[in-house]
């Protein structure tokens, strides 16, 4: 499912580079949502991007987590895996918008696109199934725990979040991410003890 997503949106996301009329109705606008009742935007947005960079960065993170998200869920939930991974994607598609659409649904300046939320939400189910994985950023060049880097990624999203002082949907990180972790938890309550456990024993061997 996640090449089949990531197929789906860069076809789209090219096609809305070079089309202003498709681009503009896709993404998502907070007022046009509210007032215009086009609610479809809460689900189109994530299938174009800003630019180049913006697209690939998205899909390079979704490949490197998706694919081990969905083997997780069919090794717990089987073939029923497949459904799962399809609702925590979309799922958090939509309820990563909700606080921007809260806070902007009277502003018709306000867009946003992207599959960010979204890529939060895998990359979150990922650090719950796997918190002792190692994950390295450019700004900080040595491996760090899966678990510890979302602490970090969390306050970073919050902290930006709450500043709005430049052009990234930090809500949406946020949210994303607090959504893929809930959400994979509330299909099986034990797996947020079995990564209490994983942690507990990192932190013991360390």
């Amino acid at each position: 499912m996640t090449i089949i997503i990531i197929i789906i949106t860069v076809i789209i996301s090219l096609g809305a580079f070079s089309n202003a009329v498709v681009f503009n109705k896709l993404k998502f606008n907070a007022y046009a949502i509210y007032n215009g009742r086009e609610w479809f935007r809460f689900f189109t947005h994530a299938l174009i991007h800003a630019d180049w960079g913006h697209l690939l960065i998205n899909m390079f993170v979704l490949y490197s987590f998706g694919t081990m998200v969905e083997d997780f869920y069919l090794f717990y939930f089987g073939t029923k895996g497949y459904l799962f991974f399809i609702t925590l994607y979309v799922g958090s598609v939509v309820f990563s918008s909700v606080p921007s659409f809260e806070k902007n649904k009277n502003n018709a300046y306000y867009n946003a696109v992207g599959a960010s939320g979204a890529v939060s939400a895998v990359l979150f189910a990922s650090i719950l199934f796997y918190p002792t994985g190692k994950i390295m950023l450019m700004l900080i060049p040595i491996p760090i725990p899966s678990f510890v880097f979302g602490i970090l990624y969390l306050i970073y999203s919050a902290y930006m979040a709450k500043r709005n002082v430049d052009n990234v949907g930090h809500d949406a990180h946020f949210y994303g991410a607090v959504f893929g972790f809930l959400f994979t938890i509330l299909l099986k309550p034990k797996l947020f003890m079995l990564f209490i456990d994983q942690i507990m024993k990192y932190i013991g061997m360390a």
